[in-house]
């Protein structure tokens, strides 16, 4: 279920508002249990995926590092590679 929670600090260009909100989602997900909510349900989900957004974004833009960013595209080669390892297509 958290697959798609990815590391968002330190890239160029920085992590746009759908990543976070999509990081935030999969966090609310994992932690209620549900992909879905009910209806009863589904209005304090959507609050809690609103204030996780929010203290991402907040957390992203207040991180300091001395490091160069990362390129995404060099970080999404080196991941392909350790999957490619991991599963055997290599």
């Amino acid at each position: 279920m958290c697959r798609n929670i990815r590391t968002l600090h330190n890239f160029e260009p920085p992590a746009s508002t759908d990543e976070v909100r999509a990081a935030a989602l999969q966090y609310v997900r994992k932690v209620s249990g549900t992909a879905k909510p009910s209806q009863a349900n589904e209005a304090a989900f959507a609050r809690a995926v609103d204030a996780v957004t929010e203290a991402t974004r907040q957390l992203l833009d207040e991180l300091v590092t001395a490091a160069p960013p990362k390129d995404r595209e060099v970080e999404a080669a080196k991941a392909r590679e350790r999957a490619a390892v991991r599963y055997g297509t290599r």
